[in-house]
């Protein structure tokens, strides 16, 4: 690999975008109605040498919003009791703006121009986290608002699985059923899932900067202010 190759960062792998790998646990499908349980993110970090591995993690038990449905059906998957006394819960704004507070450090430090969320089915992850940002009046979100990275589309180009457990068993690495359906377990090896497919596609990545290394240069005028 060339030594140009070499120094390229994170900041110019995806447009300028950091990608954070996210999942939330919910008390049903509907972002609109149903509550935000649990919400988790792992910022994705590169080597020196250009290889993408998990980083920091961030983890927030949430307490459901007022007048929010929580379907049995979706507790009986997750084994969240919202109401149990010793949960460390808190409320929506205060699980997000501590979150984002983190993810806008990390854009800032990695020179990113803002995040990108990765999540499996991401569509259902990013519209709970969009509602829960439009529902308490956040501003400063750091998260595109429509623009992701799905390891289930991943997992199904790569791997021939998009079922989580599948595609993280096809790619090698551990699952570990009993721990499934937790925020924090699943983000982990949702990142480690991207992190593993996005370095075995490498080799078209650097072939295509070879051939167009203008494109690497982050577009301007997409994000806002990050500090």
């Amino acid at each position: 690999m060339s030594e140009e190759l070499q120094e390229i960062g994170i900041s110019s792998r995806f447009r300028g975008f950091l990608p954070v790998a996210v999942d939330v646990e919910t008390g049903g499908f509907n972002a609109n109605t149903d509550a935000l349980l649990e919400l988790a993110a792992v910022v994705i970090e590169m080597t020196p040498f250009g290889e993408l591995k998990p980083g920091a993690t961030f983890r927030y038990h949430v307490q459901p919003f007022h007048g929010s449905r929580i379907d049995p059906a979706s507790l009986a998957v997750n084994g969240i009791d919202p109401h149990h006394p010793l949960r460390p819960a808190m409320p929506e704004k205060e699980a997000l703006t501590q979150l984002f507070r983190e993810i806008r450090k990390a854009v800032r430090d990695t020179g990113c121009t803002r995040a990108v969320l990765v999540g499996h089915n991401a569509s259902f992850d990013l519209g709970f986290l969009n509602a829960a940002v439009a529902r308490n009046d956040i501003k400063r979100n750091p998260f595109h608002p429509f623009s992701s990275f799905d390891t289930a589309t991943l997992g199904g180009v790569a791997l021939g699985q998009t079922v989580l457990s599948r595609a993280v068993s096809a790619a090698g690495l551990d699952w570990h059923a009993d721990s499934a359906h937790s925020a924090i377990y699943d983000a982990e090896r949702t990142a480690t899932l991207f992190c593993k497919i996005c370095n075995r596609f490498r080799f078209m990545y650097e072939e295509a900067l070879e051939r167009a290394p203008e494109l690497a240069t982050p577009e301007t005028g997409e994000a806002p202010p990050v500090d």
